[in-house]
């Protein structure tokens, strides 16, 4: 395996923010989920749950509920808009003013053609869909307080509304209140304290099911107004409900952390009567849980630990397979650390501000395998807060370290570096090209004299860098006239290639020299998660969101010999069964052989001189190989180098030196710099 000096960076203290809201659409298999902090994060379920999408979110938005209308994506909040997101561009379409209020739930009637929203003032109202945007129609019976939660009669003819101590029943045609169901108190002194129904779910034979601030979960009789059943889940609130498609089961968060799930049984022997029965518990949360989605075959949920989680349904899937697997998805699947290589600096991207810091300096003499005394610890040169209320969607600093570059939604900053002995000077570069708007992904070229910025339509703006100035040379453009984003750029070391990857899974290779496309890869099944282009052979490496890796070579417009022998002999099992994508590809110049990968728990040197390993071998097998005798070693020894010493890998980075640098968050545990669960007596607008 190679040797390198390693700068272990573990002061990038990023956040994730809380989980607000999920929305599945079925159709596209696509899982929208919603941060305290206001960003939309897309995840493809069909394409081993790889988050495809991000879209940046704004102070102040407070949102509070997620909902799809066919491909069309829309939220709600507290600020009293509802927002369509333009999922092309990865940023909000338009947002609508109610004029209700704060808005506390959203939802889309099974026909979607019409949008409810609940709002602070009692209101109920819908907005009729259109094809570009939405109108509102009217409002349904104003109540005296506020629209907590909502839900759709599967036949859009009803509509369940919760409020505190009281769910109506609307007819949705006339717009009146067909019933009034009286959610009952605890006892003692719970008695004076008022139960908010957080959470309903109108079923298909006209149950409504209520969650609530009293612990409960009821089932309630729609047309006759009266209560069916009553479970006592919590002493705490039952904050969320979720059913799956089928209609067979239900599941239901609470404000402990606990899913737990119902099922719809037979009660009596001839089967012909059946009820909801509790059947089973789940804890994978240290807070809230705020948000669920029910699919077939698993329970996926997310709250204030930030964490999303999918749980198989053990009795609706095959054991032992990748998708009985419980999984957590904790950080995002792009990068938030940009290098610059040739001057040794880190800048790391919040969403509200970039941090840029020199690397600290060791002592040259050391063991292997050992640390080095600190000669120089590492600096913080700068803080740059970005400007109005969007959040950041992207940076990027070249490797020089003269330029600094960040875009929100609607706007790009350019910066000049310039670090001297002991000072740092920042100047914005005021005039900018029209044609750069924004950007989804920034890369600049080795030399750091062109910025390239992924745009609109799967297009790639080519920018000059002079002193302080910059200029729009050309647009790069594919011949296939996708409309989906760029979400990842890399350029080669000699200046000539430029690749870029899309969410359609296509990915474009460019020639710099003559500016116009070179080839476009074979479409692949899943997704690109990561792209290196190699610094002498002219292979370009490519990694999917279902592990598998392709080389390909630029000058043959063909794969590899290597690569066809990678899956004429198939990957490991165990590497096929990793549950977090690679997010970066580099290589070691010392050895041309030799790939570098990595993802958030684990570094790889894929070495292509080695044997490929069999299903029998050992893959994650560095620590056990280092205490075999020499002979033993080199008889098991692979392809796969993999170092599972790491946690949380933000970013790995080979700089000009030769050394690597490794950023890891710090092995904090997030669920400690959240508040202890408390319960939801009251709102917080």
């Amino acid at each position: 395996m190679a040797e390198f000096k390693v700068h272990r960076v573990r002061f990038f203290d990023h956040m994730p923010s809380g989980i607000r809201a999920l929305a599945h659409n079925r159709r596209t298999q696509r899982l929208a989920l919603v941060r305290a902090d206001g960003a939309v994060e897309l995840f493809n379920f069909s394409d081993n749950y790889f988050q495809e999408k991000v879209v940046p979110g704004q102070d102040g938005s407070g949102v509070e509920g997620v909902c799809w209308v066919g491909a069309r994506l829309f939220s709600a909040g507290l600020n009293g808009e509802i927002t369509e997101y333009d999922l092309e561009n990865l940023r909000p379409r338009y947002s609508l003013e109610a004029y209700g209020g704060p808005i506390w739930t959203l939802g889309c009637n099974p026909q979607e053609t019409l949008l409810a929203v609940g709002c602070e003032d009692g209101s109920v109202k819908l907005f009729e869909v259109l094809q570009d945007r939405i109108q509102f129609q009217r409002n349904l019976d104003r109540q005296k307080g506020r629209i907590v939660s909502l839900s759709w009669h599967p036949s859009g003819s009803l509509l369940a509304a919760g409020m505190v101590d009281v769910i109506r029943v609307f007819d949705v045609e006339t717009g009146h209140s067909t019933q009034r169901l009286l959610v009952e108190r605890g006892a003692g002194a719970a008695r004076s304290r008022e139960v908010v129904v957080w959470s309903l779910l109108f079923l298909a034979d006209g149950t409504v099911v209520s969650g609530d601030s009293a612990g409960k979960v009821q089932m309630w009789d729609s047309a006759t107004g009266t209560l069916v059943r009553s479970h006592l889940l919590s002493k705490w609130d039952v904050l969320v409900l979720a059913l799956c498609e089928d209609g067979s089961s239900l599941v239901a968060g609470t404000s402990e952390g606990t899913v737990v799930q119902f099922q719809l049984l037979p009660c009596t022997v001839d089967g012909q009567e059946k009820e909801w029965v509790r059947t089973r518990t789940f804890k994978n949360h240290s807070h809230d849980v705020r948000a669920l989605v029910h699919t077939s075959t698993a329970v996926v949920s997310g709250g204030m630990d930030t964490q999303l989680v999918v749980r198989p349904l053990l009795d609706r899937v095959e054991k032992n397979t990748q998708e009985s697997a419980l999984r957590r998805i904790a950080f995002p699947h792009r990068s938030l650390v940009s290098c610059a290589t040739k001057a040794g600096l880190l800048l790391f991207q919040f969403p509200g501000h970039l941090e840029l810091w020199r690397l600290g300096e060791g002592d040259a003499h050391g063991r292997a395998g050992g640390c080095v005394a600190v000669k120089r610890k590492p600096e913080k040169l700068l803080l740059l807060r970005k400007k109005g209320r969007q959040h950041i969607s992207c940076s990027a600093v070249s490797p020089c370290g003269s330029w600094l570059v960040y875009s929100t939604v609607s706007s790009v900053r350019l910066y000049r570096l310039r670090l001297g002995p002991g000072a740092i000077s920042l100047e914005k570069v005021s005039r900018l090209p029209r044609e750069l708007g924004w950007a989804a992904r920034f890369c600049f070229s080795a030399d750091s004299s062109t910025l390239f910025a992924a745009s609109s339509r799967s297009s790639v703006l080519v920018l000059s860098l002079a002193e302080s100035s910059c200029r729009h040379l050309c647009t790069l453009r594919p011949l296939s006239g996708s409309r989906q984003p760029l979400h990842l750029l890399v350029t080669s070391q000699d200046g000539r290639w430029l690749a870029a990857a899309n969410t359609d899974g296509e990915v474009h290779v460019y020639n710099l020299q003559k500016l116009k496309l070179h080839c476009t890869l074979p479409v692949y099944s899943s997704c690109p998660t990561a792209l290196g282009l190699h610094p002498s052979s002219g292979h370009l490496v490519t990694v999917h969101a279902d592990q598998q890796v392709f080389e390909f070579s630029l000058l043959q417009k063909e794969y590899t010999a290597w690569s066809r022998q990678l899956q004429g002999h198939g990957l490991h099992p165990l590497w096929l069964q990793r549950d977090t994508p690679v997010t970066h590809v580099t290589f070691n110049p010392q050895n041309p052989a030799h790939i570098l990968l990595h993802d958030t728990f684990m570094f790889c040197v894929l070495d292509k001189s080695q044997p490929l390993p069999d299903a029998s071998s050992q893959l994650f097998n560095q620590s056990a190989l280092q205490r075999l005798p020499e002979a033993e070693r080199r008889r098991q020894s692979h392809a796969f180098k993999i170092c599972k010493s790491f946690q949380h890998l933000m970013c790995v980075r080979l700089l000009e030196d030769q050394s690597l640098v490794v950023v890891e968050r710090p092995l904090l545990d997030i669920s400690a710099q959240l508040p202890a669960p408390v319960r939801q007596k009251k709102f917080a607008t």
